[in-house]
């Protein structure tokens, strides 16, 4: 029987909210602070995913600068109703603190393939992971899980309140309808509909290796709601061993054919409850509905599989990408991000010198507001990224090349400066490891009168190795093998401090830095994604 294999999306996809309209089926996944905001991906077969864009492309729709790290936009709702396309988002702008800003916001569009969605409208800031129910009476309700301060609380559980889509405004009382159960941490919610029923789904038990998926039911919108009897529906947290850890944050979609499917996000750990250098990915299960009104997994248990059965439906392969970019093309890739900000002609373009992408030097990779960096996620265990660059920088603080990258904090950056005292133009790896930052090599190698200059980098699960080369063919290694693993949530989290916000994965790409402000640009001719 042919199989779907985990995860459907690779990389750094989380909190998967999943809808099918006729023959077509559409996920939307977390951005967090990278721009535009929330991935939009195609299948018509439930295993082979293509990324169509993403929704929110202006700052209109997405206003980030300043976003802390893993702020910016959480859990995306993705729903389908009456021929439109309704998309809630949260557009997080603290985390550390006691207090929490979540502005939610409602855009909607009636041809989600086009990339126009409306102005957003405003809808309350009480919490996160906003989610949108359509009861079959016409009425909208918004559901999120409610930021409570007090004693340390945090998660406040599940509250829900009408919305009018005449007026769009919340309307009526606001109203707690589940708590959560033993497993806390109550996130993520969502409700459906069936058999006289309403089915509560939400994330429990944090992010992490101690992720679930908690379905509760009630016959009554507002509740009181019963828990699965085998709650949690879908966990790890009881064995280490199997491949797909961290599942949680799901959401349910019927094919046509009448059998049910479960998305839901998961992290595969380079070693035993070890890093998750990819972040957190998306997943699916077949699920079933049994004589007793409640959901299962149809392959028994309630731990994710690596390998699922595929839908009565005909395979639908789009056909593999590219691994070179040659900037050859009018408008980017829709696989590259920025930070925080759009990708806009006066810091990125094509057009100044056709067949190069230019980036202008902005502020540093430590900045939350203005850089200039365009980057992919990296989406497998063993990659080799690699571009060609010409830069003829004047001034130490000017500095452009490739980076492997999680957060300011967190990165390795294989770049050309110049010490302006010896007037020498020389190649260096800086480095960042929980804000400390270092430079590998014990000299910088001297490039003066090198004005093309091919760098590389190969990522092989915990190992990274830079190299370079003047003519593309001949490669020299540059540095140590450096701790790839750091470029990871986990590793993030991890440092014996507070609770970090670290929710995304590593990325890869090419940046260009002008601390004087003088704006000084590198020219890009290409770069290549390579996984092996």
């Amino acid at each position: 029987m042919n199989k779907i294999q985990n995860p459907i999306i690779s990389g750094f996809n989380p909190d998967p909210s999943i809808i099918r309209v006729e023959d077509d089926y559409y996920i939307a996944n977390s951005t967090f602070e990278w721009f535009p905001g929330v991935q939009i991906y195609h299948s018509k077969d439930l295993k082979n995913w293509r990324l169509i864009g993403q929704a929110l492309t202006t700052t209109k729709l997405l206003e980030m600068r300043g976003a802390p790290n893993s702020c910016g936009v959480w859990a995306p709702c993705l729903t389908y109703n009456d021929g439109t396309f309704y998309l809630i988002y949260t557009n997080v702008k603290t985390f550390d603190g006691v207090w929490k800003d979540t502005p939610n916001y409602l855009t909607t569009t009636n041809d989600i393939e086009s990339g126009e969605w409306t102005d957003p409208v405003y809808l309350n800031s009480n919490g996160f992971d906003g989610s949108l129910f359509h009861d079959d009476d016409g009425k909208k309700y918004l559901l999120n899980m409610l930021v409570d301060h007090r004693g340390g609380k945090f998660f406040g559980g599940i509250q829900i309140q009408e919305y009018d889509p005449v007026k769009q405004v919340l309307v009526g009382e606001i109203k707690n309808i589940f708590e959560g159960s033993e497993l806390g941490i109550t996130e993520g919610p969502h409700i459906y509909k069936r058999n006289g029923y309403y089915y509560l789904m939400t994330a429990e038990g944090g992010t992490e290796y101690g992720h679930a998926v908690t379905l509760c039911r009630s016959k009554n919108l507002l509740g009181p709601y019963e828990l699965h009897p085998n709650n949690p529906v879908v966990t790890s947290k009881n064995n280490p061993d199997i491949p797909i850890q961290k599942p949680g944050h799901a959401d349910i979609v019927e094919t046509q054919n009448g059998e049910w499917y479960m998305v839901h996000l998961g992290g595969r750990p380079l070693s035993k409850l070890g890093r998750c250098t990819l972040g957190r990915e998306t997943c699916i299960q077949k699920v079933e509905w049994r004589e007793d009104n409640w959901l299962y997994l149809s392959e028994g248990g309630n731990e994710p599989f690596e390998k699922v059965p595929m839908p009565n439906l005909p395979e639908h392969e789009f056909g593999s990408l590219p691994e070179t970019d040659d900037f050859d093309c009018k408008k980017l890739d829709v696989n590259y991000s920025s930070l925080r900000v759009p990708i806009r002609h006066d810091w990125a373009n094509l057009e100044e010198r056709p067949g190069f992408l230019r980036l202008y030097g902005r502020e540093s990779l430590c900045s939350f507001f203005t850089q200039s960096l365009i980057a992919r996620r990296v989406q497998a265990f063993n990659i080799e990224a690699s571009t060609c660059m010409e830069f003829s920088p004047d001034n130490f603080q000017q500095m452009a090349g490739l980076v492997f990258y999680y957060n300011t904090m967190h990165m390795y950056y294989l770049n050309v400066s110049f010490h302006e005292d010896i007037q020498k133009k020389y190649l260096q790896i800086i480095a960042g490891d929980n804000g400390n930052f270092s430079e590998p090599l014990n000299q910088a190698i001297d490039i003066t009168g090198v004005d093309r200059i091919y760098l590389k980098g190969h990522m092989n699960r915990t190992e990274l190795q830079f190299y370079y080369s003047f003519n593309g063919d001949e490669w020299a290694a540059i540095g140590p093998v450096l701790d790839a693993s750091i470029l990871s949530d986990d590793y993030v989290r991890d440092n014996g401090l507070h609770y970090r916000a670290a929710f995304t994965g590593a990325f890869v790409g090419m940046c260009c830095q002008d601390l004087t402000g003088s704006g000084k640009y590198a020219d890009f001719d290409w770069f290549r994604y390579v996984e092996k």
